[in-house]
């Protein structure tokens, strides 16, 4: 996986929501989003902007028990945690890879318990806690699809109240 590509940095829950809404607008069905970091760092909030974005209706959850839930909208969210998972050979009774190679849009929160069973092109955004209610969002892209939604996604946050947007150096972009 290539390195950082940028990092944004939000100072709320509402505004990590809204640079979901804004990943949420720039994906298109197929694409992969592994969403990592700590428990309570935010990754089920980012998938709720991008459900909204994504013309879901009802309430997203994380689907820790569940494993995976498919929600319904103008395109389709494939909401994976694999916390729960111990081995990789158990994402094949939720057919983890029949699912990430269909139509819907896949976030994977835990993705990367199991790097060897992700696809090569796919967008990974780690959450970090640094503070209350801050977060930092690393965002990698290893190929071509995932560094043009990269790209798309942050040009977007960079007009989001509350959202600070740098490079991998930490200067502002």
């Amino acid at each position: 996986m290539s390195g950082m590509l940028f990092a944004l940095e939000t100072g709320s829950a509402r505004s990590t929501r809204q640079v979901g809404v804004a990943l949420g607008r720039a994906v298109r069905p197929g694409d992969v989003v592994v969403l990592t970091g700590d428990l309570g760092a935010g990754k089920t909030v980012i998938a709720q902007g991008v459900a909204s974005a994504l013309g879901v209706s009802g309430h997203v959850t994380s689907p820790t028990f569940n494993i995976l839930m498919v929600h319904r909208g103008h395109v389709d969210l494939a909401h994976f945690d694999l916390y729960r998972l111990e081995h990789a050979e158990q994402l094949e009774d939720i057919d983890f890879w029949g699912v990430i190679e269909g139509e819907a849009v896949s976030l994977i929160e835990w993705g990367d318990r199991f790097p060897q069973a992700l696809p090569a092109d796919v967008l990974t955004v780690t959450l970090v806690i640094t503070g209350d209610e801050y977060r930092r969002i690393d965002v990698s892209a290893p190929g071509a699809r995932s560094s043009e939604l990269a790209s798309e996604w942050c040009a977007a946050c960079a007009a989001i109240d509350g959202v600070t947007v740098s490079d991998e150096s930490g200067g502002a972009l």
